[in-house]
C-alpha cells in the first residue's frame, strides 16, 4: 500500500516546487544519491530524479523494520489516508499504535475529505485501548465518572462541525480553539455517557476525547470566561 501511494501523482500548488501535496513529500526539493553523492533535485521538473526519487523511497520501504515505521515515512497529512488503506494488513496492535499517533499527528482529522465521520467513529471502535493510547491516558479515561461534562471550541472555519468524534475535558482548551486566529469563536458544552468515549489523549495538552456524536447530550453554547491559556506553551 505505501508502494501504491508513493507512485500517486505529485499535486503542485501556487507555491511549487518549494511546497506540494504527496503522500511522502511536502516539497519538490529533495535528496537523491547521484554517483554515491546527495544532490538536491526538483522531482516535479525531472522525470528522471523522479524515478530516482521514487526509487530510494521505495527502497526505505521494503528495508523498514515495522509498519510503524513505514507509517512514519508518509507525509503528515496523509497518515490517516494511509492508515485507511492499510488498516485490513495490519495487525489490531499495530493498527491502534498507528491510529493513536495519526490521530494526533494530523492538523484537523475531523474535517479529512478522504474518511468520513462514520468511517473515523469504526476506527476507534476497532482499535484497542491499551496501544491506542499511553497508560497514563489510559488510566485517565478509565477513572471518568459515568456521565461526563465535554467541551468543543469552534470557529467560523468549522462553526457546522459542532458534532464532531473530538471534544475536550478542559473547558479553557475549548476557549482557546474558540479564540485562536482572533475569531470570537463559540464554546459548547456537553454530557456524554463514558460507554460512548473511545479514547483520551492529552500528546497535544488538550485533555482531548473521541466520542461518538450520536451520543452527546444537552449541547448547548457556553458563556466564554475570557482566560484561555496558550496550550503551544
Amino acid at each position: 500500500m505505501a508502494r501504491t501511494l508513493l507512485f500517486t501523482d505529485i499535486h503542485q500548488t501556487s507555491l511549487s516546487p518549494i511546497v506540494v501535496q504527496h503522500p511522502f513529500t511536502s516539497s519538490g526539493f529533495n535528496m537523491i544519491m547521484v554517483n554515491g553523492e546527495p544532490k538536491c533535485v526538483d522531482i516535479t521538473a525531472d522525470s528522471e530524479a523522479l524515478h530516482q526519487w521514487r526509487k530510494m523511497v521505495c527502497e526505505q520501504i521494503n528495508s523498514a523494520k515495522s509498519a510503524f515505521e513505514i507509517y512514519m515515512m508518509t507525509n503528515k497529512p496523509y497518515s490517516m489516508t494511509f492508515l485507511k488503506y492499510a488498516s485490513h494488513q495490519l495487525s489490531r496492535k499495530d493498527f491502534s499504535q498507528i491510529l493513536g499517533d495519526a490521530w494526533i499527528r494530523s492538523e484537523n482529522p475531523n474535517d479529512d475529505p478522504n474518511l468520513s465521520q462514520s468511517k473515523l467513529l469504526s476506527m476507534f471502535q476497532s482499535a484497542e485501548p491499551r496501544h491506542l493510547m499511553s497508560q497514563d491516558e489510559l488510566n485517565t479515561l478509565n477513572e471518568l465518572e459515568a456521565t461526563v461534562t465535554v467541551y468543543r471550541g469552534v470557529t467560523s472555519y468549522n462553526a457546522k462541525n459542532v458534532k464532531a468524534l473530538s471534544w475536550t475535558l478542559d473547558r479553557n482548551v475549548a476557549e482557546w480553539f474558540a479564540t485562536r486566529f482572533d475569531e470570537d469563536g463559540t464554546v459548547y458544552q456537553a454530557q456524554i455517557d463514558k460507554a460512548h468515549i473511545y479514547a483520551y489523549f492529552d500528546g497535544r495538552n488538550e485533555s482531548e476525547i473521541i466520542v461518538d456524536p450520536k451520543y452527546l447530550m444537552d449541547i448547548t453554547e457556553a458563556e466564554m470566561m475570557d482566560n484561555a491559556f496558550d496550550i503551544s506553551m
